[in-house]
């Protein structure tokens, strides 16, 4: 097996089943193992029975891993997270003029919630807080106390535009003690981060294939409720994103209703199978953790500053404050890693310029002493002396 290509005699090894391809240090897609990639190499009929099970086993072991319990129901949506989430804001958001949907902001997905919202002229009210600060409990249950219109509180729970992981579980229990529908976008945390749907009162909660599962892109998934799902019949606002129908169809047929991404729902249910083995959730949590610890001091003892404190961020991704100095320049920065084999990500702060490392994937804490390596090579070609912000 080849080793990514890089400028320099230091070596660097490539992913398992990917060669020259680089290592994806980013919140999603991310670096798979070769299982996962030759689970795709089979081709599937929608129809045939096997894959029909397959459906089924999928969307079984994710209501056990989310800890919801009996009365939930999980709906593959075909599309990627963002599908699913409008899926799910089209099929539980009130419509009308009496009741609304709180949409709690501290970075871009909050944002694009409400985006989507107003698009389809759902009633909407947020509550924003700043990039770099995880949400306020106390400010949540204040703004329920003066809104007794809200129904719905949309939260996410990893804030990938910095890292930022929101008190879960403090911000669930406060909402149902106002009788609230609680939404999670857990998107980036699901798989890695611990989340107890029954024990934490979430009533919707919403992630995607090619996350913390590590598997590939193609679909989300939406684990609700049953009940609020059958109250959904005829709300959507789309047919190709109704929910509600999406559901029915699979319960009726055990098939998605229009094509479904059959590639990537068999190379999903692998990745589950090695989500399994290698421990669930917590070992899953831990070892994205000490890739992430890896990173985080080999950065700083080069002088790198992060954005968030340790105790705000989470093990998902990291942003980093870009360099003052004027040699640096992100984009000869990022094409210096990529030649040596690692694919970060560009920042999206809207306030400092910065770039973001996440820690997710089939990575090891191996994989980012390589990365630090790079990137003392690529500051030494650019003359940048100082990564201080």
């Amino acid at each position: 097996m080849s080793s990514p290509k890089a400028t320099s005699n230091v070596s660097f090894n490539g992913p398992e089943g990917q060669e020259d391809m680089p290592y994806l240090l980013t919140p999603g897609p991310l670096t798979t193992s070769s299982s996962v990639k030759l689970a795709m190499l089979a081709d599937w009929g929608s129809r045939d029975i096997e894959f029909r099970q397959l459906v089924g086993d999928i969307r079984s072991q994710l209501v056990t891993m989310s800890g919801a319990g009996d009365d939930y129901e999980c709906v593959l949506m075909q599309g990627s997270g963002t599908f699913a989430i409008e899926a799910g804001l089209g099929a539980f958001c009130p419509k009308g003029r009496t009741k609304k949907t709180l949409v709690v902001i501290n970075g871009a997905y909050g944002h694009r919630a409400v985006k989507i919202l107003q698009h389809i002229n759902r009633p909407v009210t947020t509550l924003e807080f700043d990039e770099e600060t995880p949400v306020d409990t106390a400010k949540v249950e204040a703004a329920l106390k003066a809104d007794l219109d809200i129904e719905v509180v949309f939260i996410v729970h990893c804030e990938t535009t910095t890292g930022v992981i929101n008190p879960l579980k403090e911000l669930c229990q406060t909402c149902k003690s106002h009788g609230k529908t609680v939404y999670v976008d857990a998107m980036s945390s699901f798989g890695a981060l611990e989340l107890n749907m029954k024990e934490y009162g979430i009533d919707i909660m919403v992630s995607s294939a090619n996350k913390c599962i590590e598997g590939v892109p193609g679909f989300g998934y939406v684990i609700c409720s049953r009940e609020l799902l059958e109250k959904s019949k005829g709300k959507a606002h789309s047919v190709s994103l109704d929910l509600y129908d999406q559901w029915a169809a699979m319960e009726k047929t055990a098939q998605f209703r229009f094509t479904p991404p059959t590639h990537a729902l068999v190379a999903f249910h692998q990745a589950l199978r090695e989500h399994a083995k290698e421990g669930g959730v917590v070992a899953r949590g831990k070892r994205y953790q000490k890739n992430c610890d890896t990173l985080l001091t080999a950065m700083r003892k080069l002088g790198f500053v992060t954005l968030l404190d340790d105790n705000v961020s989470g093990p998902i991704i990291q942003t980093f404050l870009s360099p003052a100095h004027s040699n640096f320049d992100f984009d000869t920065f990022y094409d210096g890693l990529r030649r040596h084999g690692f694919a970060i990500y560009p920042g999206k702060l809207t306030k400092r310029d910065s770039f973001r490392i996440g820690t997710i994937g089939k990575l090891d804490s191996a994989v980012f002493t390589q990365l630090i390596a790079a990137i003392e090579i690529i500051l030494d070609e650019m003359g940048v002396d100082s990564p201080l912000p």
